[in-house]
């Protein structure tokens, strides 16, 4: 299993290796950026940068009416293999305020945005949430699941972590983002509700969900479901034969009905998992597409955190009830 640390200390590296190559970036330099916006907050709207499209559709919800709202990681986008680039270093020093997941979701760009800190608002919306909350698996070593948004009730709390850095920022407008805070929780409670509907119309027994990586921990122990994923918490390590191979045994002993890619992570693991499965004398299927560490295209509904989250729990209910129909029209034949 992949070790967190060695990923923070490596992508570290890799990012300051990068950044000898940007002697313009003013990141780490101590230099004002002439072209950030100016004049009193009041007066116009906000600049907030977002490392992750949940994040930047967070800010959207709670900012709305008053923050304009960037993200740096579209659709697809993997936040454990991210690189900045010049334009992303200089996006985030122009911006009035960022916004970052934290708990080494953003890997090496971590390190540039708490250098940040020093000069200008930054954000890391895990910040408020309580260590007894968060997942730390042995194999994590020691680390925090980063994947806080798979447990909305955690998405929550980084709902009230937004609006009182934004308050902080620009406390004449707090009761703007209050309303709008509170109107967006109301949002995500219902949502919750649905999700915790929707997971009890499956058996507890056949709650069972395998993935491309370790990114639906906290869905799992929220909302009752073993979470399996081949690679490790983070993308930025293949996954292993051994890793293969014992997943393989399980499903196939198991007979576990279906296994699902990841729209941020490549195929080939879940693809390999499967020919794998099928040389035990088991076929096991791909349940479809879910959405991990991004959201789907701007403008559909899978573009929002509410609607990514939908589709996700559609997909694999959808899936499970599927399979429970096959084993009852299965059980009448016999």
């Amino acid at each position: 299993m992949y070790r967190l640390n060695r990923l923070y200390r490596l992508n570290r590296r890799q990012l300051m290796t990068s950044l000898v190559a940007l002697p313009a970036v003013a990141v780490l330099g101590g230099c004002s950026v002439s072209n950030r916006p100016t004049g009193p907050l009041a007066e116009r709207m906000i600049g907030a940068v977002a490392t992750t499209g949940m994040i930047g559709d967070l800010v959207a919800n709670v900012g709305l009416g008053r923050v304009e709202s960037d993200s740096l990681m579209g659709a697809g986008v993997d936040p454990h293999l991210f690189k900045a680039s010049e334009r992303t270093l200089r996006t985030m020093e122009r911006a009035d305020i960022v916004f970052y997941n934290g708990l080494h979701l953003e890997g090496g760009l971590a390190y540039v945005l708490e250098q940040m800190e020093e000069r200008q608002p930054v954000t890391a919306i895990s910040r408020t949430i309580p260590e007894n909350l968060l997942r730390t698996p042995p194999e994590f070593q020691g680390n925090p699941d980063p994947h806080i948004w798979f447990d909305v009730r955690l998405w929550i709390r980084a709902c009230a972590a937004t609006r009182d850095s934004l308050r902080e920022l620009d406390p004449a407008s707090a009761a703007t983002y209050d309303a709008n805070a509170a109107a967006y929780t109301g949002e995500l409670e219902a949502l919750d509700a649905w999700v915790r509907e929707q997971a009890a119309t499956i058996p507890a027994e056949r709650r069972v969900l395998i993935t491309a990586h370790d990114a639906f921990g906290y869905f799992g122990q929220s909302y009752g479901f073993e979470v399996l994923g081949i690679q490790g918490a983070s993308t930025a390590a293949e996954a292993g034969a051994r890793d293969v191979q014992r997943l393989a045994d399980l499903i196939a002993a198991r007979r576990i009905p279906a296994i699902f890619v990841e729209s941020s992570v490549p195929r080939r693991t879940v693809e390999a998992l499967r020919e794998a499965v099928r040389s035990r004398g088991f076929d096991v299927r791909i349940g479809g597409q879910l959405y991990s560490d991004a959201m789907g295209d701007a403008g559909t509904p899978e573009g929002t955190y509410l609607g990514m989250v939908r589709a996700n729990v559609s997909l694999i209910t959808r899936a499970s009830r599927a399979n429970l129909l096959r084993r009852h029209q299965n059980d009448r034949r016999a």
